[in-house]
């Protein structure tokens, strides 16, 4: 948290550079006296090395400079003084001009680590050659690296937030050294501010968002527990299916079309209680990048978005524990080292007791979920780290003896970190991942179970050839173990026999490269390619039909049914039964009109080639993954993007808008009635087309201060277009483009968080989305005395306008507090005026009056939620 605050901070004191001062200096001034007069009117210091005398007189003529920026004001000094000025961060460098000059002499390189005082890697740490004038910036691992000529050499280290660290260094060859920085409690004390979100004017990458911890834990959310995944629908572009459901909708694309990597192994379900909660635990979670365009070609297999998922590293050098109680879930983490500087561990346990309390109050239902996450880190030497991330995740439901469902996530990954030399290191990782579903109907007396699960290995290399030229490539491959389902009687009198759906296997792999390639200071671009293959695998056995057609149309009723296998094909184990490959280009463009405003381009085209079964608009616990194959083709995305992007006030506030267009071929949609569950042959129910989407997205952020937060708008349009495949058939919608099912045309996101005082904060978040496309029925006729819906086209209608207003106040009994147990409460209303935002809509027959109605379900209504949360 405090290397959030600090580099925020950092931010915040350099709008002091945007003063208008009055200065005058002339043949008779002295450096000292013109020190004084920049010193009275702005927060800024002067360095200089000793051979410069302060009492000399450095200007050559005579100039008045009244009301302007500090900025022009040593622009316009450097032009006729026979020193030189450079401002970097509050400081004022001064040199004589015969120094700037840039050493002839031979050049070596300069790299390390900068760690805090708890041995973390400090990001975004500022280490500067003082006589050189030159500098650079660690990375997301703490390093640095920069090219200096042989000498010697002050080199300074600053973060705010930390001391200033100085130090006289050697360089005759390349050399490696570390540098460890001390908290400054004082200066942080002097000033509230929060994370830096300014845009990263210069980089390619767009059409990315990222939130860390410290803001995910600021919106208030449902039961009053912290929830990334939750936190990204107040992103512009991203949507939900309405209240306590699973899954998100980027562009207007399916929960299915996301990629989610915890750690960078694939995640097949993201939540517990059927969408209360996400699986991601906030405690053990360091932040979250949602791509939604512009996607690198690392990323691959989905074709709307990826989240990328980092756990933390446990702490190298003290035992920590940090937790807290909720109303209805806590929540545990433990961290310390396995070897000092060495090895490191952290643990964490979240649970739900909903189900005690239920059975306390003599209540048969119950529902509760668990999670666990662990991650094992040991650094060799300073060239090879290994490290292990693991999750475990579980549900349990039970309904009046009823029903019964367990559901949940096994995921683990071993990473071994590689550095070859200064500029190539590489990444090997290997994973497991699975997701299982069991539902039991106790008085049907049996039980279902599906599963998918998948093992990978990816390996991946970064070459560095210049601060300007960066090449990053590599290979992976993934294989699919699919179980659709296996129904078992529970019971000799069970109606069901034993029956297993036909399993399915696939093996997917890829190789991809990738260039960052900086053209000039104003012009970047980034460009590659991913080539990926698809092997759908026996052993299985395929149904064949009339002219490859697995759904007909019945022109008498007029509509689609399944159709009649005339046969099947086995295909032994390993055998080939469909393959599929695709080239998958990348590119990005930015150009910096100055470092506050630059213009951005991208274009992507990506290929998914397992799908979720399902016709409902929000996933199920219990919908089915599927691969690619004789009947279902992969989906292929071609997506285009630009934007405008801004910082202003030095950073304090930030603008990002853009444009998107979204064309998906191969998209499946259903027919209408489709039995999706327990269907060996689902080909018979579905039918092939394209989708689109476009739009525009607004996010403007204040950045710094009490007050912080941000509001982002979306205008957009989703749509589907499954014509029929002969002059003959009508399609889906008469053929014609109908909305699809993530269609949102207006999405509202308001989010702020004030610093009321040390010991009080308050955050709010308003949410406005249209209404979920539904299918409404236009009319009835009357058949047996039984009155039957008439349905209008697909989607043609809405639900009503979906919104909510929620608050929280967090209050933090002793703030000052930075040793033993340290906690703080948090209180949140969810709803706060209980807006019954409808999940659906059914229609009806009243039993007593025989009239039609209409009936809307609501999920929330207000929901106070209050938490006690800890650390020591």
């Amino acid at each position: 948290m405090k290397h959030i605050i600090s580099a925020c901070f950092f931010l915040f004191s350099l709008c002091v550079s945007a003063q208008k001062i009055t200065v005058t200096v002339d043949q008779n001034v002295t450096l000292k006296e013109f020190f004084k007069q920049i010193e009275s009117q702005t927060d800024f210091k002067f360095a200089f090395t000793d051979q410069i005398d302060t009492n000399q007189k450095y200007f050559t003529k005579k100039n008045t400079f009244k009301q302007v920026e500090i900025e022009k004001l040593i622009s316009e000094l450097n032009k006729t003084a026979t020193v030189q000025f450079s401002i970097v961060g509050n400081n004022i460098f001064v040199k004589q001009k015969s120094q700037i000059q840039k050493s002839a002499k031979k050049k070596s390189k300069l790299k390390g680590q900068i760690f805090d005082d708890e041995r973390q890697p400090v990001i975004g740490a500022n280490l500067y050659i003082k006589e050189l004038e030159i500098g650079t910036v660690t990375d997301v691992n703490g390093r640095y690296s920069i090219e200096i000529p042989n000498g010697n050499y002050t080199v300074s280290i600053s973060y705010v937030g930390f001391k200033n660290k100085e130090k006289q260094i050697n360089i005759s060859d390349d050399a490696t050294i570390n540098f460890n920085i001390e908290s400054d409690s004082e200066e942080l004390g002097e000033v509230i501010v929060t994370g830096n979100k300014a845009v990263d004017i210069k980089n390619t990458q767009m059409s990315v968002n990222r939130l860390s911890m410290q803001e995910i834990k600021k919106i208030p959310v449902a039961m009053g527990e912290p929830d990334p995944l939750k936190s990204i629908l107040t992103l512009p572009g991203v949507t939900n299916a309405g209240e306590a459901s699973s899954g998100f909708n980027v562009r207007g694309g399916a929960a299915d079309q996301n990629l989610i990597l915890l750690d960078g192994a694939p995640v097949y379900a993201d939540s517990h209680m059927f969408g209360f909660f996400s699986i991601f635990n906030a405690d053990i979670i360091n932040g979250l990048d949602l791509y939604k365009g512009g996607i690198p070609s690392r990323f691959g297999g989905r074709v709307s978005s990826v989240l990328d998922v980092t756990q933390q590293t446990g702490d190298f050098e003290k035992y920590k524990v940090n937790g807290g109680i909720g109303l209805i879930a806590s929540r545990l983490l433990v961290q310390g080292p396995i070897q000092k500087d060495k090895g490191s561990f952290i643990l964490s346990g979240r649970t739900s007791y909903a189900h005690v309390f239920m059975k306390l109050a003599d209540n048969k239902n119950s529902a509760m979920f668990y999670d666990l996450n662990a991650k094992l880190n040991y650094r060799f030497n300073a060239n090879n780290t290994i490290a292990f991330s693991g999750y475990l995740g579980n549900d349990v439901f039970d309904i009046n003896d009823r029903f019964s469902s367990k559901y949940g996530n096994t995921m683990g990954i071993l990473s071994w970190k590689h550095s070859f030399s200064d500029r190539l290191n590489s990444n090997l990782s290997a994973f497991y991942s699975d997701y299982k579903f069991n539902l039991g109907i106790t008085t049907e007396n049996f039980e279902w179970d599906s599963k998918i699960s998948s093992y990978g290995l990816k390996y991946v290399w970064n070459y560095q050839q210049s601060e300007k030229f960066k090449i990053n490539y590599g290979i992976d491959g993934q294989y699919y173990n699919f179980n659709p389902g296996v129904v078992q009687p529970t019971s000799l009198d069970s109606q069901f026999n034993y029956k297993q759906l036909d399993k399915k296997y696939a093996f997917e792999s890829s190789a991809f490269i990738d260039f960052e390639n900086q053209i000039t200071e104003k012009l970047n671009f980034r460009y590659g390619l991913r080539y990926s293959m698809f092997y759908r695998l026996g052993s299985e056995e395929i149904s064949t039909y009339d002219n490859n057609e697995a759904v007909v149309y019945n022109p008498l009723y007029k509509i689609y049914q399944k159709g009649t296998p005339t046969g099947s094909v086995y295909y032994g184990s390993g055998k080939t039964i469909s393959h599929f490959g695709n080239f998958e280009p990348r590119a990005a463009l930015s150009y910096a009109f100055n470092d506050n405003t630059s213009i951005k381009a991208s274009y992507n085209r990506m290929a998914q080639y397992i799908h979720i079964l399902s016709n409902t608009q929000s996933p199920m616990p219990m919908n089915i993954w599927t691969p690619s194959g004789p009947f279902t083709k992969p989906q292929l995305l071609d997506q285009y993007a630009m934007g405008y992007f801004k910082n202003f006030k030095d950073n304090d506030y930030s603008f990002e808008g853009e444009l998107f267009y979204k064309n998906v071929q191969n998209r499946i949609d259903y027919i209408d009635g489709a039995d999706i569950l327990a269907n060996n042959n689902i080909e018979q129910v579905i039918l092939t087309g394209k989708a689109r989407s476009y739009g525009m997205e607004l996010l403007f952020r204040k950045n710094t201060g009490r007050f912080t937060g941000w509001v982002s708008y979306t205008l957009s349009r989703a749509e589907q277009k499954t014509p029929g495949r002969t002059p003959e058939e009508p399609g889906i919608a008469n053929g014609n483009w109908y909305l699809s099912g993530y269609d949102k045309l207006h999405n509202l996101s308001i989010v702020g968080s004030y610093e009321f005082s040390p010991k009080w904060s308050f955050n709010g978040n308003f949410t406005l989305q249209s209404g979920q496309p539904v299918t409404y029925p236009n009319g009835y006729y009357e058949f047996g005395g039984i009155h039957v819906p008439n349905y209008s086209l697909r989607n043609e209608n809405r639900l009503p306008l979906f919104h909510h207003l929620d608050v929280a106040a967090t209050y933090t009994p002793k703030p000052d507090k930075k040793k033993g147990w340290q906690s703080y409460w948090v209180f949140s209303i969810y709803n706060i005026y209980n807006r019954k935002n409808a999940a659906s809509m059914s229609f009806t027959t009243n039993e007593d009056s025989g009239e039609n109605e209409t009936r809307r379900l609501s999920i929330f209504g207000i929901v106070p939620g209050v938490s006690y949360n800890f650390k020591f």
